[in-house]
This record gives structure tokens, sequence and C-alpha cells, in this order.
């Protein structure tokens, strides 16, 4: 089988380098969405809807279903295929389901994002910080220097432009509503993590939640952050080449 590996924001797939050779399963590939780390195609309007016809497209391309994992929006775009192209996938996991909880609310970063002016003021100091300075607020936050970097420097306009689009198109209650399509998902094998102290995707409350109204699985990192893979990369990969040997039993 293929596992596709999709990160999130702002990201690019160099937060898989110190995971992905922890995975059993040896056909790893790691997509980039489209502004992050990827260019931005002619006409993409970098949308919700639009992330997910880019996933459902590089599903197609490979011809045959895949276990796929998504991280941060890579969750989401993981879950907008689970709910409406389950065909593509042989299973899904992702880390995001508190999102789509109908008490979620937006954290405070997304929430400044989503407001016109204010938003575009943010990303322009996030683009225009010193790498050191970024790198180092990146490590605090549990990525190694070594992928902080590598994913900083991807930093660049067409990312604003992403980060602003993408997070405006999902404003509530955009997410809750999408959130009433979960039980569309449950057609297929999964596994929601929780990272204990993820503080971006709504807690473990909300998460076990959605996960339940998805039939997903559910597997704790304790003490593991928001980026999980770069904290825990061996311990991660175990909890999800356990959950994919049991597929194939």
């Amino acid at each position: 089988m293929t596992i596709v590996l999709v990160h999130g924001n702002p990201e690019t797939k160099a937060i898989w380098d110190e995971f992905a050779p922890h995975l059993d399963e040896k056909d790893v590939l790691r997509l980039s969405p489209p502004g992050f780390g990827a260019p931005i195609p002619e006409a993409f309007d970098c949308s919700m809807g639009a992330y997910r016809e880019w996933l459902v497209s590089e599903l197609q391309k490979i011809g045959h279903p895949v276990d796929l994992l998504g991280h941060d929006w890579g969750g989401g775009h993981v879950m907008g295929v689970a709910m409406e192209r389950p065909d593509l996938i042989r299973s899904w996991i992702t880390d995001i389901l508190g999102l789509f909880d109908p008490e979620y609310v937006w954290h405070e970063l997304a929430q400044v994002w989503q407001t016109p002016e204010i938003g575009e003021q943010a990303v322009q100091q996030m683009m225009d910080a010193p790498i050191d300075d970024a790198v180092e607020r990146y490590e605090s936050l549990g990525m190694t220097p070594t992928i902080a970097r590598k994913t900083l420097s991807a930093r660049d306009p067409d990312m604003g432009r992403a980060i602003l689009t993408l997070y405006r198109s999902a404003a509530q209650p955009v997410m809750r509503d999408a959130g009433k399509q979960l039980a569309k998902a449950a057609v297929r094998p999964s596994l929601a993590l929780i990272p204990t102290e993820d503080h971006y995707c709504g807690g473990e409350k909300l998460i076990r939640r959605s996960a339940e109204r998805a039939g997903a699985q559910v597997a704790v990192l304790e003490g593991a952050g928001h980026w999980w893979m770069c904290e825990q990369p061996n311990e991660a990969a175990e909890t999800i080449n356990h959950f994919l040997a049991g597929l194939n039993r």
C-alpha cells in the first residue's frame, strides 16, 4: 500500500523528515498543498473546497486506494476527501478532528488571519521576521531547528495569500457545517490522533466527540504538541504502524 502524507500551515513537507523513515510502509508519498511548499496553479483560489479538489486530483493520479494521513490543515483536506471521495482511500488518519465539533472556536491567530487588514498585517510580519528569530520560535513550539529552517525557507507572498484565503474560507459556521457530514467518513477505517499538548485543534474532548461521529479509533500521543511528528517521530510512527497493521489482518 501507499501512505500519503499531507502537511498544513505554515509548513512544507520537511515536517515529515524525521517521522517518515520510521513508517513500516516504504511506499511513502509526501504531498505539498499549493502555496505551502508548492506553486499555486493559475486560477486556484486557495479555498477549503479548492484544496479538497486538489487532493482528490492528486489521489486520482495514484490510481489505487491509499492510506491518507494529514496534519493541521492537511488533516482538514484529508477529511474533505474522507467525507466526499472515500473511494480514493483505504483509510484515513488526522489530528484535527476537533475542528469539526459544533463547539469548536478558531484559535486566536486564526481569528486574526480571518480579519480583513489585521490579517494582512499579521501575515506580513510573519513573512518579514528574521529567519533566526522565526527558527527559534518554531523550535519552541516543537520543530527541530533543521526542519524549522527548511520550512521557513518557503515563506513567500504566495504562502501569505494562501493562509489568508484558506482561513477566511473556513470561518465559522463553515467548519461546524462541514462537521455535519462526518458520518460519511465512517465508511473507511480511521484513526484520530490526540497530541495532548496541541492547543490549536480543540483538545481531547472535542476530538473524541468528532471521532465517535466519524467512526474513528483514537490514539493519544501523550506529551506531544502540534508538531508531534517532530517531537515524537518514532512513537508517533509506531502508533500509525500499529493502526495500519490492523487493516491487513
